[in-house]
């Protein structure tokens, strides 16, 4: 018989943190925890098996599950003397979702279940407090009326707004027992209205409707959103949790909050967090009340005036943060954590991983291996590659003026301008159309996952520095400002106001993530500093990693930004990007407007000059580094005048006339362009294209002198008979070049390789061709038939439907590029062991892809310069994963 289920805490305890995989990371944690002596409140796992079983068999579960779930829930009754759906002595359970990664806010909760007419009345004596109890039923109807019956959360909050009105009261907190009874019954009507029948009042429907909304809600569009940003395999699926209440909100010697072992903004060492006082845990989360700072160092940091928890409850505070070491040191990471205190009790609800910025991820690192937490390859391995990207985020200026209208809690690091948006679905439509938004919302629910992820920052006027938005937002790497309570946001007027000020859609706003402020209009940003932790880091990575990062860079910004990023060199400069600068473009339009080699050369002769300064900045940047520079490569036309106005100034500038020039332009246009006249083709037909290029960088290498390394590659090779044509012309034109300036320097002539054809014969090129840079960009195109500029139209619906895992053009096709690129290599190198080899398309900087360029055993990777670090430490965690590899492998042999 399958297992289904299993228990945690009191007595028995049947999983443990490596089961995962199986009971979920908020199952298995719990486990863990209980199996620590931690006072965990008893529960039961329905295992991630069950949710596979559910879609696979249309939304139905297993035949034994429901009397596996029976025995769980007895034991529960049996340890601690309740009983599920008691009238005098009830048990009221929650059920959560749990996936093997956390997925904060993505996935359904319910709280309180079990309550009914008669059971309120049961919790109420139990207790002593009858408010106390109405209000968990009232809490109840609410989570369970939205999360399985659909009703729209805004409906219950109306009802709310409207008693708290009558009573004369602001605070949840102030609703009286009265007052909550008069929301239930209006709760219990709201559902009847929308659903057609009363609420349900048999407990045991009300479990399997909440694990039912449970296992639905895995397939939910935000939780689709979310899994698809952060790359979560969908069939992963998720448990199912259903654990003993406690209450936070049974009056003053109550509370709940949630915590991070250290602050997950900022790395430094203090315990982090916010509470509650007589609340439940979705209040803190939620933002409908501002939380009070955990710490005292907490409440300094943040500037608040309400008390810490480590003044107002300083007992359990102890208790608390002896535990949150505990946790630590066993988990070896930051930990995030959920608490409730029930009239003086605490309780752990909850640990996980703790998320946390690039920033903070950083010192955390270097912190844990300096406490010997963890090794430099365990700190290697934690770290997100394609996070590093948030370390460059802008800050402010801080010279510049700034009109503050608000300030917030300081959410998530970062400042962003942006237009005003008041809904997720706005947001993302603008943001596809190139416009930076700021998101404003009063708070932020999991249905607004795509906006937040297409918006530039967040801005909330409620919640905390734990609430959804931050949380969310320092995931994704977003600036966000949250509670900034003297903002009125409307979002059915799309206005918000602080003040006197007022901001309307489309209005450009700021917000610093730094300080929490709110910042009318655009402020000029600057580039951070890396801190010494970054640096730290980045010199492990290179102490472990074994092939080489270089940048595709062709400007001196970007090669300045590439060595300043550590680039050991420029593994693709893209000759072409020189070619339209606006005080060239005449000339060369001249050169491809020419009707004999003597008009094209003198055209060419305009050009020599700046082309040879371009290489010359370039190589004094890269000094005593490689630089590899593409000859010519795109089509002609593309450098042409297409616009009347430009054709017409053209040809009065060329002295032509503009028939010719049209004449011109119609000769020159091509079906298929990416597949026809350029590249080497182009050497081929118009030589003295390349004897210029060739002849320009050589003399640029030369006035230099000593540290230059000038690479020459020659694009779109198909055959070996065009890479011998092109490198005769190189080797000739070098010797002319050497020959006038009486001395020599090395230079080394090789390919790129994007047509099949030439991984196909990469035995014969590599007879002539000394290095194979593998453009993986073009070479996904050819190999695959697929557009890069037209593929965006179909490829989410083959991502989707499971055609493709990835973006073939974002992370490379192993399967069939890259089976490409192993057999270009292996041939190659039977000719030319020594044979250098390297990647320079987009995938130079995609993490999965360069683990994939590790095991082909390619010698570097090349990617655009701010891609650089990210590279680097891609590249050392690739080699670390391939060394534990080949030692299972030896051990297995053994």
């Amino acid at each position: 018989m399958t297992k289904w289920v299993y228990s945690f805490g009191g007595s028995r305890t049947e999983g443990h943190a490596g089961l995962k995989p199986l009971l979920g990371g908020k199952g298995a944690n719990l486990a863990e925890m209980a199996s620590l002596g931690l006072p965990v409140p008893p529960g039961l796992t329905i295992t991630t098996e069950v949710c596979t079983w559910f879609y696979n068999n249309d939304k139905t579960y297993p035949s034994d599950l429901k009397k596996q779930v029976d025995a769980a829930v007895s034991r529960l009754e049996k340890q601690t003397g309740a009983r599920f759906g008691d009238k005098k002595n009830p048990l009221l359970l929650s059920v959560r979702s749990g996936a093997r990664v956390s997925m904060p806010g993505m996935m359904d909760t319910v709280l309180n279940l079990g309550l009914n007419d008669e059971v309120v009345k049961g919790l109420a004596e139990k207790s002593g407090d009858e408010r106390f109890a109405w209000d968990s039923y009232r809490r109840f109807i609410q989570m369970y009326g939205g999360v399985v019956l659909g009703i729209a959360h805004h409906d219950f909050e109306d009802i709310l707004e409207e008693q708290k009105k009558d009573d004369g009261v602001t605070l949840d907190t102030d609703v009286s027992a009265e007052g909550w009874r008069a929301v239930v019954a209006r709760y219990k009507t709201l559902v009847k209205s929308e659903t057609g029948k009363p609420f349900p009042a048999d407990p045991q429907e009300q479990l399997w409707g909440a694990i039912g909304a449970v296992f639905g809600s895995w397939m939910t569009p935000r939780a689709v959103a979310y899994r698809q940003i952060h790359d979560i395999p969908g069939d992963w699926g998720t448990a199912v949790n259903v654990q003993c209440m406690v209450f936070g909100n049974m009056g003053e010697g109550c509370a709940t909050g949630v915590a991070f072992t250290r602050d997950p903004s900022t790395g430094e060492n203090y315990f982090y967090g916010e509470y509650l006082i007589n609340a439940q845990g979705e209040d803190v989360v939620a933002g409908i009340r501002t939380p009070q700072p955990l710490s005292i160092r907490g409440r300094e940091k943040e500037g608040g005036g309400l008390p810490s928890m480590e003044e107002a409850m300083p007992e359990l505070f102890r208790e608390l943060d002896k535990l949150r070491h505990k946790l630590e040191r066993h988990y070896r990471d930051v930990q995030d954590i959920e608490f409730t205190v029930q009239s003086g009790k605490l309780y752990m609800l909850q640990t996980r991983t703790g998320k946390r910025t690039t920033a903070a991820a950083l010192k955390i690192a270097v912190d844990m291996v300096s406490e010997k937490l963890i090794s430099r390859e365990e700190a290697l391995l934690r770290l997100q590659p394609a996070s590093l990207d948030q370390l460059l985020h802008p800050t402010l200026d801080p010279m510049a003026h700034r009109h503050v209208v608000a300030k917030g809690l300081p959410a998530s690091p970062g400042a962003a301008s942006g237009r005003a948006v008041f809904s997720a679905d706005e947001a993302e439509e603008l943001a596809k159309k190139g416009t930076g938004v700021i998101l404003c919302r009063r708070e932020t629910s999991p249905e607004d996952i795509h906006g937040m992820h297409a918006a530039a920052g967040i801005l909330t006027s409620r919640g905390g520095m734990t609430s959804h938005a931050a949380v969310v937002a320092r995931g994704m790497g977003r600036p966000c400002v949250s509670g900034a309570g003297a903002l009125y946001i409307d979002h059915e007027k799309k206005i918000m106001r602080a003040g006197d000020t007022e901001i309307r859609a489309g209005d450009v706003i700021t917000i610093d993530g730094a300080s929490g402020e709110v910042i009318l209009g655009a402020v000029p940003t600057i580039r951070p500093q890396l801190s010494g932790d970054f640096s730290t880091v980045m010199s492990w990575a290179d102490d472990v990693r074994r092939m080489d990062v270089r940048a595709n860079a062709e400007t001196v910004a970007d090669a300045t930004t590439a060595r300043n990023f550590g680039a050991a060199g420029i593994g693709l400069c893209r000759t072409e990007h020189m070619f339209f600068d606006p005080a060239r473009i005449q000339s060369v339009r001249e050169m491809i407007f020419a009707v004999t080699p003597d008009i094209r050369r003198r055209a060419l002769d305009k050009l020599l000059p700046a082309q040879r300064g371009d290489f010359l900045k370039i190589f004094e940047i890269m000094r005593g580094l490689p630089v590899t520079i593409r000859l010519l490569d795109p089509p002609l036309h593309e450098f042409l005048p297409h616009e009347d106005a430009d054709i017409r100034a053209f040809a009065s500038a060329a002295g032509l006339a503009q028939t010719d020039v049209r004449r011109r332009l119609a000769d020159l246009h091509e079906m298929n362009p990416m597949l026809g006249h350029r590249g080497c083709r182009l050497g081929v037909t118009y030589p003295e294209i390349y004897e210029m290029q060739v002849q320009a960088m050589l003399e640029a290498a030369l006035a230099l002198g000593s540290g230059v390394i000038p690479e020459i590659m020659i694009p779109l090779i198909a055959t070996k008979q065009e890479f011998t044509l092109m490198k005769s012309l190189v080797d000739r034109v070098a010797e002319e070049v050497f020959k006038t300036a009486g001395r020599r320097i090395e230079y080394s002539v090789g390919t790129m390789i994007e047509l099949p054809r030439a991984a196909l014969v990469a035995r014969e090129i590599a007879e002539e061709a000394e290095f194979f840079s593998f453009g993986t960009n073009d070479l996904t195109q050819t190999t695959m038939g697929l557009s890069r500029d037209d593929a965006s139209r179909f490829l989410p619906y083959y991502i989707n439907k499971g055609i493709f895992e990835k973006d073939p053009f974002v992370t490379l096709d192993t399967e069939g590029v890259g089976q490409l690129i192993l057999m270009a290599i292996e041939r190659g190198r039977e000719t030319r062991p020594d044979i250098k080899t390297g990647i320079c398309g987009e995938h130079g900087g995609d993490p999965d892809s360069i683990a994939f360029c590790e095991k082909a055993g390619l010698d570097y990777v090349s990617c655009s310069p701010f891609r650089v670090p990210i590279a680097r430490l891609a590249a050392a965690q690739a080699a670390i994963r391939e060394a534990q590899n080949s030692v299972k492998k030896k051990r297995a042999a053994a």
